[in-house]
């Protein structure tokens, strides 16, 4: 009997990065395609805050609430609000700004489970490959809103700073929404990273934390350009 997690069985078909084979560079092919379809679809997109947060949040959660609003008031600073298509946060920020008037990203990816298309985007974009849609969310965005999630959201933000840290990219605001969830991580991040010299004591700059969605337009008014 296999040692994998519960719910891994049987699942090799889902696991892309493993089809690479011998007389299979075709594939790149595909990979190539998915990027042609982002760029063609964004590139005129006009400044965009990408929002993430967990795909499990119901609407009646203060999360999803939160999220709502926030897409709402960034559409109607002329912001487009892009997500990764789901339910929950996603779904939450899109309906947000469809509703507000905005333009409403969903970037989606193809899952075996928890990842079905929200009906609130009015642009949609279908993945395959997670390492694709990542460079739509960072090259299409001045702007990052981390909500509470999971390991998804995690592997965003923590991909979004490193980017930043290393001069990957160009510096972009990178706000984390709800003080009380994200407190104990940046803690940690200042006494472990920080205190060990893991990281530089000005890596912490890049992390914002704001609670009050009317705060954001605010604050990122000293960006756009």
């Amino acid at each position: 009997m296999r040692g994998w997690p519960a719910g891994y069985d049987n699942m090799n078909e889902q696991f892309v990065i493993d089809d690479f084979k011998v007389g299979e560079s075709w594939r790149v092919f595909k990979i190539m395609g998915e990027f042609v379809d982002g760029v063609e679809n964004l590139y005129d997109i006009g400044p965009a805050v990408s929002i993430f947060g967990s795909a499990r949040i119901q609407p009646d959660h203060p999360y999803y609430q939160q999220a709502e609003k926030t897409a709402a008031i960034l559409a109607r600073n002329d912001y487009a609000v892009i997500t990764g298509g789901g339910g929950g946060i996603m779904e939450a920020a899109n309906k947000g700004a469809a509703e507000a008037g905005g333009k409403s990203v969903g970037l989606n990816i193809i899952l075996p489970h928890e990842q079905e298309p929200n009906p609130y985007a009015n642009v949609t974009l279908e993945f395959k490959y997670f390492f694709i849609r990542k460079v739509m969310f960072i090259k299409y965005a001045m702007a990052y809103i981390i909500m509470p999630g999971g390991l998804g959201t995690l592997d965003e933000l923590f991909e979004a700073v490193t980017l930043i840290q290393t001069q990957r990219i160009k510096f972009l605001p990178v706000i984390l929404m709800g003080s009380e969830y994200w407190s104990g991580l940046i803690d940690w991040i200042k006494d472990r990273l920080a205190g060990e010299n893991m990281i530089s004591d000005e890596d912490l700059d890049i992390l914002k934390i704001i609670d009050d969605p009317e705060e954001i337009p605010v604050y990122l008014r000293q960006f756009k350009t």
